[in-house]
């Protein structure tokens, strides 16, 4: 395999990333850091950019914004600004540049590439709120929203397909995601596994496991926090949750059993120990890739989960967790049963730990390169 850490460098080439913003640090971002080491003299170009959220490996890098971050508010507001990121995108400048990478989730394939510029896209996700999860967002969006969705999404459905076609290459970060890049783009994916930092993570020795099950991210409705919190009352076993905002962990508190604790925005060492010295980490979401399961299992932890969506990447069922098939909390209750009888609690972090192995950044490093061989790059 070459080594693509200095290709920018090595073979004079200019590389531009593209990502829909820059507004924190989250799975997105941290796949463009990676990129960023791969090809340390690229340009990064992004709708929105907030350096003071961003990291260091991302500010060292020239960073240029379409024209959505000279509007009103757009640091905070930039998703009201879709219907108008697609032009945005299409009047990037590119000229010059030899190697295109678009990041994409929200609007980032749709740049113009010099022509014989090859151009990768590594997708998160199709944009789901104008497709697979389009209802329920407008559901829970407020009046005027929903009122203007229909007329927006509906051309905004069109660029999604009509760009996908400028792109050269795909890789999708789950099978799951590859599914859908083939359903509503009609192309075909490599999966590459998003980087995660499994070496920032180690189990803890047999004497210090606690007797708690651990339920630990952002507390969004789709991943499903109030299954697991109702779960836990009705089982009456011992919950740790992790994650804010703090108006959520206080909903969340009015029907939680005495038995769960909840620890709001932990810090990064409070999660790593928690995530070793737990029973099993919990997730009944149904997620693109979940890099917390994998995370779990580096930190030695088996992981139950709702067998739908990226997870069936990451865990082997009865060797590094278990799942459940329909997402309710009888069935999550039922899961946690059979894995209180499986063994799996006490069986050794090896197979754990060897897992999580297969979705380091060097993984994904090698994915990228294989990708861009293939499409010539």
């Amino acid at each position: 395999m070459r080594d693509l850490s200095d290709i920018s460098i090595q073979n004079g080439r200019r590389v531009a990333i593209i990502h829909y913003w820059l507004v924190g640090m989250r799975g997105g971002e941290k796949v463009v850091e990676a990129l960023c080491r791969m090809f340390p003299e690229a340009d990064i170009f992004t709708h929105v950019a907030d350096p003071a959220r961003l990291s260091a490996t991302l500010t060292r890098h020239n960073i240029v914004e379409t024209r959505i971050g000279r509007l009103p508010m757009a640091r905070k507001m930039y998703q009201k600004y879709l219907p108008l990121m697609p032009r945005a995108l299409e009047e990037l400048d590119l000229t010059g540049y030899d190697l295109v990478i678009s990041s994409e989730s929200g609007p980032a394939k749709g740049v113009i590439a010099p022509p014989d510029a090859p151009h990768l896209c590594y997708c998160h996700s199709p944009m789901r709120y104008l497709w697979d999860q389009y209802h329920v967002y407008r559901n829970g969006a407020g009046a005027l929203t929903r009122l203007m969705m229909p007329m927006m999404a509906h051309s905004l459905r069109q660029w999604d397909v009509t760009s996908a076609a400028r792109v050269d290459g795909f890789a999708a970060n789950s099978h799951f995601v590859a599914s859908r890049i083939r359903k509503y783009w009609r192309r075909d994916a490599e999966v590459v596994a998003p980087p995660v930092a499994v070496e920032d993570f180690a189990p803890a020795p047999p004497q210090e496991l606690g007797d708690f099950y651990l339920w630990a991210g952002e507390l969004a409705p789709y991943k499903r926090p109030d299954m697991a919190v109702e779960a836990f009352r009705r089982l009456n076993l011992p919950l740790v949750v992790i994650g804010g905002p703090q108006e959520t962990v206080d909903k969340l508190k009015g029907n939680a059993g005495s038995r769960t604790r909840f620890l709001g925005k932990a810090p990064f060492p409070v999660l790593k120990e928690h995530l070793a010295r737990c029973k099993a980490l919990i997730f009944p979401g149904e997620e693109d890739f979940g890099i917390v399961p994998v995370e779990a299992m580096a930190s030695g932890r088996p992981v139950i989960a709702y067998g739908r969506g990226g997870i069936l990447d990451s865990v082997v069922e009865g060797e590094t967790g278990l799942f459940f098939q329909e997402q309710s909390v009888e069935a999550l209750v039922d899961a946690v049963e059979r894995f209180e009888a499986s063994g799996l609690a006490t069986a050794g972090p090896e197979r754990c730990v060897a897992r999580s192995r297969l979705f380091s950044e060097a993984a994904f490093r090698e994915g990228i390169a294989g990708s861009l061989r293939k499409i010539g790059a």
